[in-house]
């Protein structure tokens, strides 16, 4: 794995190169969302979105769960009642939003997601803006990466 001073663009964490899989994987997510987007531009409700990436992403040979439910434990009981929209190839949580702005307790919930569903990638997907490259966040949940994948120590300390 490589790793250099970049940045992801939003002054956060340095640049850890991931799985070409991987990479390529979030990368046609990505670019599902680009083409629901282009088509419908924002304004619309969440499940719509939702029902439209379902639909890309089932045209692109992607495997995909909808409407998950997310299992916290707290002490000694489950707690349920929260969804997660996607989750695809095992390996990406995806949350769709159509909010005017994404918070960060937004951010927050795709963390915990990925952790409750020990998923190693999360995309935060935010159509109601005009342009979507500045909808679309990703996040690493270390905890779900397999042994034979090492992430330097300066990469992990940093904060979500």
């Amino acid at each position: 794995m490589k790793t250099d001073s970049r940045h992801d663009g939003r002054g956060r964490r340095p640049f850890f190169e991931l799985p070409s899989a991987w990479e390529a994987l979030t990368g046609n997510v990505i670019g599902a969302a680009m083409d629901v987007h282009t088509a419908l531009g924002p304004g619309l409700l969440e499940r719509l979105y939702e029902d439209a990436m379902a639909h890309e992403l089932g045209l692109r040979g992607i495997s995909f769960q909808r409407q998950l439910d997310v299992v916290i434990p707290y002490k000694s009981i489950q707690l349920r009642g929260q969804r997660i929209d996607l989750i695809v190839e095992n390996l990406v949580v995806v949350e769709l939003k159509a909010v005017d702005a994404v918070a960060d307790t937004h951010l927050a919930q795709l963390v915990s997601f990925m952790r409750a569903s020990n998923t190693p990638l999360g995309l935060l997907i935010n159509f109601n803006v005009a342009s979507l490259k500045n909808g679309i966040y990703r996040r690493i949940n270390e905890r779900a990466f397999p042994p034979e994948i090492r992430i330097p120590k300066s990469f992990t300390t940093q904060p979500f």
